[in-house]
């Protein structure tokens, strides 16, 4: 007998909440019905609800949680607004997700935590490079070679991003009837959280641009490590950062070293004494394409000599399998991808950039 599809809620059909995550569950019919959203602009709430074939649209994420009977609520929010909101999501006690980074601020950060513990749920941080398929086999590989030693220690890891074409297409079809401006709905207009109380005034703007734009490479790093590590150095031009995983691991995190108009051109490096995992990730918005993996062996006292291979991945886009995964979750099948104590780790360490680069 098949397995009951899950009951979707949405909150907030935006550009990314409709390009990014509606649009996949949707296509996820075999395993879930989106079966109600919240969105403050009526008339693109109602559009939205037609095109997907949602029953139910409500101006307020309340009286959604209030009427409809939900397994679990994507919630698609600026990330300065997650902690107005996210603890008035928690209190229905299913799982939430959100997209990076969990807050604006750490202080925001503990009390979505607080809230979600006092709820007794959880929430999974939308860090969609984790569930591209080319991140998933690389950290199965980078596990094995761990485990068998056959290329030695792993010595180094290294994320480059440079700024490039993200969208690719992405919002070709999504749906803003109200233009620029904001049919408030029944509601009063939107909360935002506090400005971060941890830093001076004048560093906050630079604190959200990190976590806006490098917060995911932060996060890919200590995903592809498997255990924390500490920024020790940042070069005052903003290019570089680098330090040291908990056992000793180097690494850097190389911040748009150029552009690129027309291209994404996002990878990593995972070294071992003996060999290496490369992954070039494709724009976060391309659709039906995953990234690529490149293994070099070249183990000591091998018979066979070096090899080079690159596995043959599924035509799966990240936030396709995202999706997936997060549906997985929700059935008790796997874990969340990042849960949200993991993600108040990035905030942590963003903060820890601003200090280094900026002394304050």
């Amino acid at each position: 007998m098949a397995a009951q599809k899950l009951r979707i809620g949405f909150c907030g059909t935006g550009n990314m909440g409709q390009c990014a995550h509606l649009r996949n569950y949707a296509a996820l019919k075999d395993e879930c019905d989106v079966v109600a959203l919240a969105e403050i602009r009526r008339e693109t709430g109602a559009a939205v609800a037609r095109k997907y074939g949602v029953p139910a649209v409500y101006t307020e994420a309340k009286d959604m949680l209030k009427n409809e009977k939900l397994d679990a609520i994507v919630a698609s929010q600026p990330f300065t607004r997650h902690g107005v909101i996210m603890p008035e999501l928690l209190e229905a006690g299913i799982p939430v997700f959100t997209e990076k980074p969990l807050s604006g601020s750490i202080a925001c950060g503990e009390r979505i935590i607080a809230a979600m513990r006092k709820a007794k749920t959880w929430m999974m941080i939308g860090y969609h490079k984790r569930s591209d398929p080319a991140s998933m086999y690389a950290l199965e590989r980078v596990k094995a070679f761990k485990a068998s030693g056959e290329l030695g220690k792993l010595t180094y890891i290294r994320v480059t991003m440079p700024a490039g074409d993200w969208v690719q297409n992405g919002f070709f079809d999504h749906l803003n009837c109200e233009g620029s401006g904001v049919t408030w709905g029944g509601g009063t207009g939107l909360q935002w959280e506090p400005a971060p109380d941890d830093m001076p005034e004048d560093l906050v703007n630079p604190y959200h641009a990190f976590v806006n734009y490098y917060i995911h490479q932060v996060n890919f790093l200590r995903y592809l490590l498997g255990e924390g590590y500490h920024f020790k150095y940042a070069d005052p031009s903003g290019v570089l950062v680098a330090g040291e995983s908990d056992s000793g691991v180097a690494l850097t995190l190389e911040m748009t070293p150029y552009r690129t108009t027309r291209d994404w051109q996002e990878s990593a490096l995972i070294a071992f004494q003996h060999g290496w995992i490369s992954v070039e990730l494709p724009a976060p918005l391309a659709l039906n394409r995953a990234g690529t993996v490149t293994v070099f062996r070249d183990p000591e006292k091998s018979a066979e000599g070096p090899s080079l291979t690159t596995p043959v991945l599924p035509n799966v886009h990240a936030m396709r399998q995202q999706a997936a995964n997060f549906l997985a979750a929700v059935r008790g099948e796997r874990a969340p991808m990042c849960t949200a104590e993991d993600a108040l780790l990035d905030l942590h360490t963003a903060r820890e950039y601003i200090r280094l680069r900026y002394g304050r």
